[in-house]
Parts: C-alpha cells; structure tokens; sequence
C-alpha cells in the first residue's frame, strides 16, 4: 500500500455510495489512522464540490468519522459520462496513477464503461472494482471478461461481493481447519446434509427497477449464497493468499450441479403476498410501485445442488432466499449423520449433530446428544455456542480495505463468476417455463406452506 491511494467512485451521487461506500470509508479511515485516501466522486448528476463534501461529511458523521473526514475534506465532485473515452481520459488526467475505481454504478452502465476504456490508456497501476451481478448469463459474464482482461490483468479487477467479508470468511475456515474434532469429518461420509439460508423481513423497499427483473435466485443464490457454500465445500487450500483461496472455492463451483440434474424437483420458489412483520404492514409484492406482475419474479428461492466431488457426492446442499420472512433464518447449517449404534437402553433423541454458523451477528453452535439430569438413561438436545465476533469493520469497510490494498483474496474471479450462472441456469430454464409452480405466501410467514420441512 502506497502513502496515500487515489479512490475514485462512479455514481458518486446514487444511494449505495451514500448509504455504504462512504460510511465503510469512514470506518475504514478510523480504524486506520495511518491511511491516506484521495477521493474522488464522478456522475451524470449535476453536483457541486460542496454538494458532494456535504453528502460524504453525513456519511462520515454516520460512523463518528470527524477525525477521518479531515483527511479526505478536499476531495471534488466530476460531472461526467463515464461511458465517454474523452471525458474518462480528462478525469484520469487529473487523478494520478493507480486509482481504484469502485462502480457504483448499474451492471450495463459499467460493462459500457469499462468497454469505452478499451479506447484509451488507463493510468499504470488501475483497479477496478464492480458490484453484482457479473453478466445476466454465463455468455454474458464471458464477454464482460473478455473487455476485463484487455483493461487489466485478473488480480486488479475486483468482483465485489461483501457476502465474503474477511471477518464471516476467516471465522468458519478457522473453524472448519484449525480442530481435529472437525476438520477430518467435514465431509459427506459424515454430514448428510448442508443448508444455507440467509431470509430477511425487509421488502421490496423501492427496490422495484432492479429486483423485478431479477429475482430472489438472481439476487442472492446465484452469487452470495453460491460463494458462501464454495467456502464451505472446497478443499483445503495450501495457503490463505490470492491464488490457493480462489483456486479451491472456484474448483468447488466447477464442480457443482442441480440436484439429480433435475431442476424441476430440486428447486422452489414463492412470492409474498400481504401481511404484517412487526406491526409494520407490507402490501403484496405486486402491488409494490414499479412491479410488473406479469414478470412472475420470486422473492422467496430454493434450490438444492450437489458438490460432485470425492468429498461432497451425494450430499444434498440447499441454497434459500427470501424477502418479507417472519422470523428469517441466516445461517449456514449442518446436520451430521447419526451414530452407527446407540447402546441399548439410551432414550430419546439420537439424531445427528448439527453445526450452525449464524450469519449476523457471527456466532457458532453445536447441538449434541447428551444426558437428561433428571435420568441418566434419556438423551435431549443441548446447544454449546460461542460468539465469533463481527469483526472490527463493516462488510463494506472489508471490502475497500482489500480493494484500497490491491488484495483481491476475497473478490470473485471472473472463470467463478461465469459458473456461477451456469449452475443456476437450469433453474431459470425451468422457471421461465412455469415448470416450477410460484407459491404464494404471506409476508411475515415463515413462507409457502411445507417449506419449513428443512
């Protein structure tokens, strides 16, 4: 890392750089007194200077970043296309060498972006940074990193995805590889089956331009939870750097199908109606401002894969979704097998051991059979749990800091990026054929009725 490293965010003025970008740069900036940052902030809006410093001073204000805000009060505001070579080219004149430019922008305004800077010389030492999703498809992920790889070399393009914070990702690696009790068994000769779930009680809170033409499986399975189950299922890698870590998440995905290869019986979905999460009433999701009902988006997903590996064949692993959940479940869980052989004369439960990781606030647990007080012949579940801990920095602060670094450790690799989409595909083939029925359900439920049979 230099003395001071040059950011500079494209749609500056949209809600994601105001209401993540910036307060994780005030975190980050805080806890790291010693770093220097030269901000920059580019749009189509036509902001001022000091439009701009006022919208980064409230997001700094946000994280208690007084301090951190002084260090960053002269950055200035660039109205610009930045699908035009000409303009790119007069804005890079004027920041320096090695920016990291972070997109804040809609998927196809950066792909046309990162097209036009196939026209021009970027300055020596760039990084790109881009949000999900990667493409619409596996054809169009290829394509976008094709024009990536004219611009950059791989370890300077950063696919961001904030599921796959150091904090979240470190504390089950550590788990899984630093205990003997767990790391010989972490695999399907002794686990019979994984879920990983991550619902959640908001809505469509506005959301409608994207999350109507995307969906549930989109949103969330095909690039959050898919990463997530990569780290869970892959095998150990040499080391934790750059190239060991991806090497081993994205030989996961290679490695990854539909269930049965029938995407018809191995996956669900579901889409919320009306109903009342904390008092707080939620219409139906079609009747949500910009919602086109006709489209038949999910806002609940399920889907079952397999991990065809020596390690993982035959276990089941389900991915879950969902928007307007009542009492939503995020957490990565699973279920060991039982025992060959209970000694006569136990009773009760004798079902498998089940490991869960809770997503937000980090937090292990591990329900074991084990003796009832009052008979010492009578088995009950008793959880042991422990709290991992969130870690110092936002999800966002983690990933500017790998960003700001040149780290791309956590980040998606473009060949991960493209399985992703097909592994999905099959679903979404199905989907748009109505071969999987859209169930309804309540928001505040715990969804369609039957799903909770997992």
């Amino acid at each position: 890392m230099s003395d001071a490293t040059t950011m500079v965010i494209f749609g500056a003025s949209g809600d994601l750089t105001s209401r993540l970008l910036l307060p994780a740069l005030g975190q980050l900036l805080t806890i790291e007194p010693d770093r220097e940052v030269r901000l920059f902030g580019a749009g189509v809006d036509d902001w001022d200077d000091e439009r701009w410093r006022t919208t980064v001073r409230r997001a700094f204000d946000e994280m208690n970043a007084d301090a951190a805000y002084d260090r960053v009060k002269d950055t200035t505001y660039h109205k610009l296309d930045i699908t035009d070579p000409s303009e790119l080219t007069s804005l890079f004149a004027m920041v320096g060498p090695a920016p990291a430019l972070y997109f804040a922008v809609p998927p196809a305004i950066a792909a046309a972006s990162c097209e036009a800077m196939t026209k021009i010389d970027l300055p020596e030492g760039t990084v790109i940074a881009l949000e999900k999703p990667f493409g619409t498809s596996q054809a169009s992920a290829h394509e976008l990193n094709e024009v990536l790889a004219k611009l950059l070399p791989e370890n300077q393009v950063f696919r961001v995805d904030h599921f796959l914070g150091r904090s979240m990702t470190l504390n089950v690696l550590g788990v899984r590889f630093a205990n003997r009790v767990l790391e010989p068994v972490w695999k399907g000769e002794h686990i019979e089956s994984i879920l990983i779930c991550y619902d959640e009680q908001l809505g469509l809170e506005g959301r409608a331009r994207y999350y109507d033409k995307a969906g549930a499986l989109r949103d969330m399975i095909q690039s959050h939870l898919l990463q997530v189950m990569a780290v869970v299922a892959m095998e150990p890698p040499a080391t934790l750097s750059e190239q060991d870590l991806r090497d081993a998440t994205t030989a996961a995905l290679r490695a990854t199908h539909v269930w049965n290869d029938d995407p018809i019986t191995s996956s669900r979905r579901g889409r919320y109606t009306a109903g009342t999460i904390d008092g707080r009433q939620l219409p139906s999701y079609t009747e949500e401002h910009g919602v086109v009902p006709e489209n038949n988006t999910e806002t609940l997903a399920e889907v079952t894969f397999e991990v065809a590996t020596e390690r993982w064949a035959g276990v089941p692993i389900t991915l879950r979704s969902g928007k307007a959940i009542g009492a939503p479940r995020r957490h990565i869980q699973l279920r060991f097998k039982p025992v060959r052989h209970v000694p006569t004369g136990f009773t009760g439960s004798t079902d498998g051991t089940t490991l869960t990781f809770e997503l937000g606030p980090d937090r292990m647990s591990l329900e074991l059979n084990m003796n009832d007080g009052g008979d010492e012949f009578e088995l009950r579940k008793e959880s042991l749990s422990a709290d991992l801990g969130a870690g110092a920095l936002k999800a966002y602060a983690e990933v500017l800091q790998g960003i700001l670094d040149g780290d791309a450790t956590l980040s998606v690799r473009g060949d991960a990026a493209e399985q992703c989409w097909r592994i999905v595909q099959p679903v979404l083939d199905a989907w748009a054929k109505n071969e999987v029925p859209l169930q309804d359900y309540a928001a505040g439920s715990a969804g369609p009725e039957g799903w909770a049979d997992n």
